[in-house]
């Protein structure tokens, strides 16, 4: 009787072991994410949003952001700080963001600068995301326009697409609020950044470790 009690107990200490260096293993998987944009992306820190909403579901998610006003991905691309990191090899995920980018100009600088995005990251191991945004409440008949271009920069370059901007359209159809917007009609609320950081995460989810 002795003996069987010492084996359960041997077996139950070896079975807790194995749990906690298993949970240890997990806290060493680190998801370095890198966000480049504008005030749309660091109005009501939606980075740090993010990273709280990913460790609530058991992930744990490092960022680093670059992002200034009225900036586009050329701007960053131009200042070439962005290419530095991206080759550090440190990021999983790269997400980027810029103006709601409806007109051609927009358009051709998310889809040719997502480009040189797209083949920087994919020589570095690392993924491309598109944070779709929305236009100012004062163009909203321009919102189709986001929507489409965002999902074509993200096709083109066979980049994840984040559509915040789509989820965005999609409740302000169905309640006839617009209290994702803050005050100004353009940057986002506190709800509307939560918003955005929920549809982010729920992109990037199933490529997290």
């Amino acid at each position: 009787m002795a003996y069987n009690t010492r084996r359960k107990f041997l077996l139950f200490y070896l079975f807790l072991c194995f749990l906690m260096n298993a949970k240890a293993q997990d806290k060493l998987e680190v998801n370095n994410i890198l966000f480049i944009g504008n005030s749309l992306t660091y109005t009501n820190d939606l980075p740090e949003l993010v990273k709280t909403k990913a460790k609530y579901s058991g992930y744990n998610i490092q960022i680093e952001v670059i992002a200034y006003p009225n900036y586009a991905i050329s701007d960053h691309w131009k200042d070439g700080k962005v290419q530095k990191l991206i080759s550090s090899k440190k990021f999983s995920i790269v997400i980027i963001q810029q103006g709601p980018s409806s007109q051609t100009k927009g358009k051709n600088t998310l889809i040719d600068y997502g480009k040189k995005y797209s083949e920087i990251c994919n020589k570095n191991n690392t993924l491309l995301a598109y944070f779709m945004v929305w236009p100012s409440l004062n163009y909203y008949d321009t919102f189709d326009g986001v929507i489409e271009n965002y999902k074509l920069a993200a096709e083109t370059n066979d980049a994840i697409l984040c559509p915040v901007g789509e989820v965005w359209k999609n409740y302000f159809n169905t309640s006839k609020k617009f209290d994702y917007y803050g005050t100004d009609n353009f940057h986002p609320s506190k709800k509307g950044s939560n918003i955005a950081a929920e549809v982010i995460l729920k992109s990037i989810l199933k490529y997290l470790r």
